[in-house]
């Protein structure tokens, strides 16, 4: 590849602005984490779909909807956001299978975290400000039809828009390292419809509306999440969830209550120890079913148990036979804050 090719660089401007500028419903939101990964996916699956019908389903590669924390601008670039696996992964990220632990332990540790989400001290947000998410991150940049292969680590920040809209402008995303798209540079996060605040648009006023009561919540979800062919309603709540804890502000109470609703979903399993883009082990919580081809990790700090980022794996691949995990993406949040102004990122405090 020529980066210094003038025709190229406009080339790639335009798909990865082609790519920011999707439909308001696969918008970064929420975000899985959306999404063009799920635009993507929906698009193979169809053209699958289309040359031949298989005798039974296969298994979808269900990649998190929403805000996803992996670096969205350099998978644009790469133009090669999901892979048909052919059999290897990174080595320097080694997959490893999630532990065997039960849905009690699960549910024990994800209600631990809701207590810890209850103490935190939260600066409400307002319409007009901007949510500030800074994050590290590594994502696939291999090819349609070769392997994964994990790209440098990179910077993201994003601001994500508190106007309760509908808006078309959702927020402002910049990136930085090697393959980031127009490093350095503010790019819009659009749609072209307009989007009101809710589960693709997730403002702090239109969370803190949302029940307290766990299961109140969960039946919110439920009805409000939209469930891929091949996967399951638990599952794909289970993702919706990890979108909107990953880069929102939200009042304890509402945090609190959707640790604990992931809690009630059957087969969310505990891995004792996980680690994020920035190699800070931690605690992190899972599920995986049998119509999903991926698997998403949420992280947490084992002594604060604070978000500390998620790691994504596709599981399977109905073409290839892998059955072992492989690595997708790996992401680290760095820092919350709120602003009153895009691009700006918030004054550092402390050394």
């Amino acid at each position: 590849m020529n980066s210094s090719d003038p025709s190229h660089a406009a080339s790639v401007r335009s798909e990865s602005e082609e790519l920011l500028s999707a439909p308001a419903e696969w918008d970064l939101p929420p975000s899985r984490h959306l999404h063009f990964r799920d635009v993507l996916m929906q698009q193979i699956d169809h053209d699958r779909t289309a040359s031949t019908t298989p005798a039974r389903p296969t298994p979808r590669r269900r990649l998190a909807r929403g805000v996803v924390l992996l670096p969205l601008a350099s998978m644009a670039l790469a133009g090669a956001l999901i892979v048909t696996l052919s059999g290897g992964d990174d080595t320097s990220a080694p997959a490893t299978r999630a532990a065997g632990t039960d849905s009690a332990s699960a549910s024990a540790v994800l209600d631990r975290i809701a207590v810890a989400a209850m103490a935190t001290d939260v600066t409400p947000v307002k319409d007009g400000q901007f949510v500030y998410v800074e994050s590290l991150g590594r994502s696939n940049e291999g090819t349609f039809d070769g392997p994964v292969r994990l790209g440098a680590l990179n910077k993201r920040e994003v601001w994500m828009s508190q106007d309760p809209g509908p808006v078309t402008g959702q927020g402002w995303i910049r990136s930085s390292g090697k393959g980031a798209v127009m490093p350095g540079q503010l790019i819009p996060i659009e749609s072209s419809a307009p989007v009101p605040a809710g589960i693709h648009h997730p403002t702090y006023k239109w969370l803190a509306s949302l029940p307290t009561d766990p299961d109140a919540l969960l039946k919110f979800l439920n009805a409000q999440t939209r469930v891929d062919a091949g996967e399951s309603k638990e599952q794909a709540v289970f993702s919706q969830i990890g979108s909107l804890i990953s880069e929102t502000i939200m009042p304890p109470a509402n945090a609190a209550a959707f640790y604990k609703a992931a809690a009630r979903i059957p087969g969310v399993k505990e891995i004792p120890d996980a680690v994020d883009a920035a190699g800070r082990h931690g605690i992190a919580v899972t599920r995986e079913d049998a119509s999903s081809a991926t698997r998403d990790e949420w992280i947490f700090d084992k002594d604060t148990l604070a978000f500390l980022g998620s790691r994504s794996y596709i599981t399977k691949d109905e073409v290839k036979g892998i059955t072992s995990d492989t690595l997708l993406g790996t992401s680290a949040i760095m820092k919350r804050a709120v602003v009153d102004q895009h691009g700006k990122a918030p004054a550092r405090t402390g050394s």
